[in-house]
């Protein structure tokens, strides 16, 4: 059987880029072509000659544009075996037409439920029908019917057109077919795991994960293991690297690098919109962070808690990088830059570092969703720690009151101590981190390597707040901050000693708030 030649085609699509471009092209390959909606008024308006879908069903588009492609004469011209003579001989008799090439993509269902304000009718009305209808059954019949749901293959398939008399070769429809049920296959997921958080059912009995490289790593945690970067589509959606960061300058980015940017960006959003603020990561931990009016000062501050570590560190920032920060920066040496811009000047000054990888974030990191976490025996799956605690939100249960100031630097330790390996102990000062302990295995611990950081760079802890991201078991924890000079304390509550806990407090004239939710981090 020979290529079957590219005659009428039917293009509605949700996302129009490089849509009319595609279109004029196949309009000057002689091909006929039939539009609906927003996407015939663009081929329209920009002289592309186009016709209306109810051309070919003989009805009108309905019910707010729900029904329009659901026709006989549609999907029967679709569907059609054109080897099979009683195929044709039902076309003929029905006044069908036969389809050879269809061009649809989605409404925009996952970005619609992405929104933070989304309502539940909104996303209902994302549900595309039509679409996944035309796409199946132009993929079905790919011996004859070419289905193009991307626009990066637009120009392939004019060039192939114009190299085969206007046909496209088995091999091309056969890979468009396979795309787009990768495409509807994750559709469906994305609306049935929508649907399961709405009617409050959890996690998925089933969940599907595809994975695709995205980008080579030079090698994984260590030299003799390799790895690699994958896009990663579940029921969360398609995501990455690319849809939130550009790089600018460095190196290539190494599998360590991108779990830094990752505990990096995640922390810094914690502070999006909220006055300058720096985020200093070292292997995923948060060595300092600091909020100061201008992002010089912040930054400073940030390096002040820990001098050491910030070496060969990552760094982000909530607000575009200045020149006076930038070149504070400059003064030692840091694997990867964060910011959401770079004020002039800035890219061609720390460029001149040539290993150091500077990245742009273009956009937020989605909130909420599920996270994965492999292990030799299964995959892991959990609802992303994405929950905020607000100040309304607290419970002061000591004699008491904090002080304003205090709240301040309370729930800027509680934005942090989420984002630290357990277990946790957090010192703040005036939004500043003073002493970090993360990941022991003892939370006395961690307040003793906390303290001993403190130390070694000279921060005062008199007047200090701390941050546990569990409850304190026993009150030695506490009255350890106590002796360190704390004067306030942030913790989930719930130990049987909480009782304990609380005396020990009022016995130290220390304010202590419970925020009824830890945020243990392994």
């Amino acid at each position: 059987m020979s290529d079957p030649v590219i005659k009428r085609a039917l293009v509605s699509v949700s996302d129009k880029a490089g849509i009319v471009d595609f279109s004029r092209e196949l309009s000057r390959l002689g091909v006929e072509i039939f539009s609906t909606g927003g996407t015939l008024k663009s081929l329209q308006d920009a002289g592309v000659s186009a016709a209306s879908i109810s051309t070919i069903t003989g009805f009108p588009e309905i019910m707010d544009g729900r029904v329009k492609t659901l026709h006989p004469k549609i999907h029967g011209g679709l569907l059609a075996v054109r080897e099979n003579p009683d195929h044709v001989q039902q076309a003929v008799e029905n006044a069908i037409s036969f389809i050879d090439l269809v061009v649809v993509n989605l409404y925009p269902f996952e970005a619609t439920v992405a929104k933070p304000d989304v309502t539940f009718e909104d996303a209902i009305e994302n549900i595309d029908i039509g679409g996944p209808s035309m796409l199946r059954s132009a993929a079905k019949n790919n011996e004859s019917v070419t289905v193009v749901t991307d626009s990066a293959d637009y120009a392939p398939v004019l060039q192939e057109m114009r190299e085969n008399n206007g046909a496209t070769k088995r091999a091309t429809r056969l890979r468009l077919a396979l795309k787009v049920f990768e495409l509807t296959s994750r559709y469906d997921r994305a609306i049935a795991s929508y649907l399961a958080g709405a009617v409050g059912v959890g996690a998925a009995n089933k969940m599907t994960v595809s994975l695709e490289r995205e980008l080579d790593m030079r090698y994984g945690e260590n030299p003799h293991q390799s790895a690699g970067l994958y896009r990663l589509t579940d029921v969360n959606g398609t995501r990455s690297f690319e849809d939130f960061f550009e790089k600018l300058h460095g190196k290539e980015l190494s599998y360590n690098n991108m779990l830094d940017i990752a505990a990096a960006v995640t922390l810094i959003e914690e502070f999006r919109g909220e006055e300058p603020t720096v985020v200093i990561v070292k292997h995923t931990n948060p060595c300092g962070v600091a909020q100061a009016p201008t992002l010089a000062e912040a930054y400073r501050r940030a390096f002040s808690t820990d001098t050491q570590a910030p070496f060969g560190g990552i760094i982000a920032f909530n607000c575009p990088l200045d020149m006076e920060a930038a070149k504070a920066v400059n003064e030692i040496f840091t694997e990867i830059l964060i910011a959401p811009a770079f004020e002039d000047g800035v890219l061609e000054m720390l460029m001149k570092k040539k290993d150091r990888r500077l990245v742009r974030q273009t956009s937020a990191l989605p909130k909420g969703g599920w996270e994965f976490k492999s292990t030799p025996f299964g995959m892991l799956v959990q609802e992303r720690d994405s929950k905020i605690v607000a100040k309304e939100d607290l419970t002061v249960v000591t004699k008491r009151q904090p002080t304003q100031e205090e709240i301040a630097d309370l729930m800027f330790a509680w934005k942090i101590c989420k984002h630290i390996k357990s277990n946790t102990i957090l010192y703040v000062k005036n939004r500043q981190t003073y002493g970090v302990g993360a990941g022991q295995m003892s939370r006395v611990d961690s307040s003793k390597i906390a303290r001993w950081k403190a130390s070694e760079v000279a921060l005062d802890l008199h007047g200090s707040v701390v941050a546990s991201d569990a409850f304190f078991p026993f009150a030695d924890g506490l009255l350890a901050a106590a002796e360190a000079g704390v004067t306030a304390v942030i913790q989930p509550g719930g130990s049987i000693r909480d009782n304990e806990v609380i005396e020990a407090a009022d016995a130290n004239n220390l304010a202590m708030v419970f925020t009824g939710m830890r945020h243990f981090k392994h």
